[in-house]
């Protein structure tokens, strides 16, 4: 056993339990290991909280990465939305440890920015194609990251109760943010000429 099994163990536990299910002796029963064991592979809960943080981010880094290879604009935007759906709908409790970021009073986790950098990196170079850079584009990438967190976690939770196709909704709401991303595109054509 390593640090990368004992990792995926939770990881998989967070996902059937829920992240608040996670605990040292939920796990290590998992394991058929004894508690005391879990530390020669994790700092704690807290330890072990971090390192999920970490293989979330980078697991939904990397599913974003595949899903806008070849694409730009409209196509690429929509794949991001529905690459992060599909992340949050079969690792619900994964992705809950995703959310968690170093609070001021802790050390800065430099590990673990860099993987939120990576994979906010990938958002912001779909958005580029739009001309967004800079403030703009993480503007965009907050908004498209708060669409597809708060419609996933409503839709975990059972928070649509009128029976109407979920795909069909999520569809939508993306082509809906795309169009306003297209609209700010010609806002800034139109600035530039003066307009």
């Amino acid at each position: 056993m390593d640090r990368a099994a004992v990792v995926g163990t939770a990881a998989a536990l967070a996902d059937e339990q829920g992240l608040d299910g996670v605990t040292l002796a939920a796990l290590a029963l998992r394991l058929g290991i004894r508690t005391p064991s879990l530390y020669n592979h994790v700092a704690g809960l807290e330890g072990l909280r971090r390192e999920l943080a970490l293989f979330g981010t980078r697991e939904l880094g990397a599913r974003l990465g595949r899903a806008a290879v070849g694409k730009t604009t409209d196509k690429a935007v929509v794949a991001l939305g529905e690459a992060y759906r599909a992340f949050v709908k079969e690792h619900p409790g994964l992705y809950a440890a995703t959310i968690r970021a170093s609070r001021p009073s802790e050390p800065e986790d430099r590990e673990l920015r860099e993987a939120q950098g990576e994979t906010t990196e990938t958002v912001i170079v779909v958005l580029r194609s739009y001309g967004l850079s800079g403030d703009d584009a993480v503007h965009a990438a907050r908004g498209l990251r708060s669409l597809v967190h708060g419609f996933t976690t409503l839709e975990s939770a059972g928070g649509f109760g009128l029976p109407l196709d979920l795909d069909e909704s999520f569809r939508r709401l993306l082509q809906t943010f795309v169009r306003g991303l297209r609209g700010g595109e010609q806002e800034g054509r139109e600035t530039e000429r003066g307009g």
